[in-house]
């Protein structure tokens, strides 16, 4: 394996060596589940999906921990205000728990609908009270925190000044402190940088737990601190998450850890970025808000129809994962297209039948152009452009232009089903029998159709595409074969 991941804390690309192999440990930051999962929680769970199944493909045991955040996730994610999950429930008039549950049952058939394969441990904030307390004790002992009204904050600057705090972010703790100067709500901190470890219950607040500084709920970023010590040790693999994460989640659990147990605990972060929409970042009051529900049935004011799930994840794995995405309804329909295309190559590849002993070489060039790309920090764009170069070679197989021996067509075949179907995590649609006919039917017609333009039967091969336009078939010759829609037949 050569597999080179850009890690965030150095800032470059870095050879990927596992701790203790065969075992790779990898935590990934889930969702905080207040609210229907949307087109920002499908990015990083098919990024991390596809390092998953690649670390496993490559002969490694994983233990893949993505957590759920259940409690301590306040409005903005500041260290005032209501709980998230605790507003949502009082809103609909239920416990922060039959919320919690309400949506997380939701995003997993949402997971499952992009078949994300689930990970090995899925641990719930609300879980490990217990263990947050005695991180929150081992700082205060190693005096990088302090009590003040029944909460305990993490004192950034003396932290700061053994550590050094911004690593991870490059953030400078001088403007860090003239930006929240200014905030409200700061009176129990000695510093405007210091954030909550631990917070005083107010009262009515339902999520609640005994503590040694009284009644109380965890900070936010204490959470993962603790699990990913829990179940992947002193020091893991990879701690992946948006990059909306990286400050100050990220760099508030570094701080963490190393406060409380003196080293730093992720040997690599990795950061996917943002979805846009038509160039705005997604939000509830720009009105641009999109479910993965809205956008698999269409019911969204944005959205021109409906868009499947693996189009959704086609539509996100080209682009390279640090890369920005934008969302609009011409993007998603050229990934449906282009999905159709691979796959119905691939169809086309399975009926294949050798002919001679020759193709080995370039089907062997292309598998190494394709494990460059996946080795060179995941570059899904770059796999995908050469999985579309290799559907030309199996076009011109079906045509007859280019002979595929056994050999060949045998390591093909492996390519194509290891690669889409168990590295990327496409799946082939579902799709009626009448639809299934309905391909079949026009695959016949266009190799019957290619067999006459290679023998210069031009009335043959205008006759099929005349007819099927008739039938409201509308044929668009291609430099990879060719795409059929459905249109009028006037």
């Amino acid at each position: 394996m050569e597999l080179h991941l850009y890690n965030t804390l150095t800032r470059k690309k870095e050879r990927f060596e596992p701790l203790h192999p065969p075992l790779v440990g990898l935590y990934v930051c889930g969702p905080t589940v207040y609210g229907d999962a949307h087109l920002g929680h499908a990015r990083p769970a098919i990024t991390f999906d596809v390092l998953f199944r690649y670390l496993r493909g490559a002969g490694y045991r994983v233990r893949y921990v993505r957590n759920i955040t259940d409690v301590g996730h306040l409005v903005d994610d500041a260290d005032e205000g209501e709980d998230k999950i605790a507003r949502a429930a009082k809103l609909k008039a239920l416990e922060p728990m039959e919320i919690a549950q309400h949506y997380t049952i939701g995003y997993h058939r949402n997971m499952e609908q992009l078949n994300t394969l689930p990970p090995s441990i899925e641990p719930l904030a609300s879980g490990h009270i217990l263990e947050q307390q005695e991180m929150v004790q081992k700082i205060l002992a190693n005096g990088f925190a302090y009590e003040s009204q029944g909460s305990v904050y993490f004192d950034v600057k003396r932290y700061h000044r053994h550590h050094g705090y911004g690593t991870l972010s490059g953030r400078n703790i001088d403007e860090l402190e003239s930006n929240t100067r200014t905030l409200d709500g700061q009176e129990e901190k000695r510093d405007p940088l210091d954030f909550a470890l631990w917070k005083k219950a107010a009262p009515g607040h339902v999520m609640r737990w005994s503590s040694p500084w009284g009644e109380g709920f965890p900070g936010w970023h204490l959470e993962c601190s603790c699990m990913s010590r829990k179940y992947l040790g002193e020091t893991f693999d990879i701690h992946g998450g948006g990059i909306d994460l990286l400050f100050p989640h990220h760099e508030c659990e570094i701080a963490q850890g190393i406060a409380a147990h003196g080293h730093a605990s992720v040997r690599y972060w990795m950061h996917n970025n943002m979805i846009t929409i038509n160039g705005q970042k997604m939000g509830k009051s720009k009105g641009n808000f999109i479910t993965l529900d809205q956008l698999f049935s269409g019911e969204h004011a944005l959205l021109d129809q409906a868009y499947s799930p693996m189009t959704v994840r086609f539509f996100i794995l080209q682009a390279h994962y640090r890369s920005p995405l934008d969302f609009s309804n011409d993007a998603l329909k050229a990934a449906g297209k282009g999905l159709e295309r691979l796959l119905a190559a691939i169809d086309t590849l399975d009926q294949l039948s050798p002919a001679g002993e020759t193709g080995t070489d370039e089907v062997e060039t292309l598998a190494r152009e394709c494990r460059a790309a996946i080795d060179d920090d995941l570059n899904t764009p770059v796999l995908l452009a050469h999985l579309f170069e290799g559907t030309r070679l199996i076009h011109s197989a079906a045509a007859g232009t280019r002979a595929l021996g056994a050999k060949a067509l045998e390591r093909l075949r492996g390519l194509y089903r290891e690669t889409v179907f168990d590295l990327l995590g496409l799946q082939k649609e579902r799709t009626d029998n009448r639809s299934r006919l309905l391909d079949s039917v026009i695959d016949v017609l266009m190799n019957l159709r290619q067999t006459a333009r290679q023998n210069r039967d031009w009335a043959t091969s205008d006759r099929i595409r005349d007819e099927l336009k008739k039938a409201g078939i509308v044929i668009k010759d291609t430099k990879d074969g060719y795409e059929w829609h459905a249109g009028n037949n006037e």
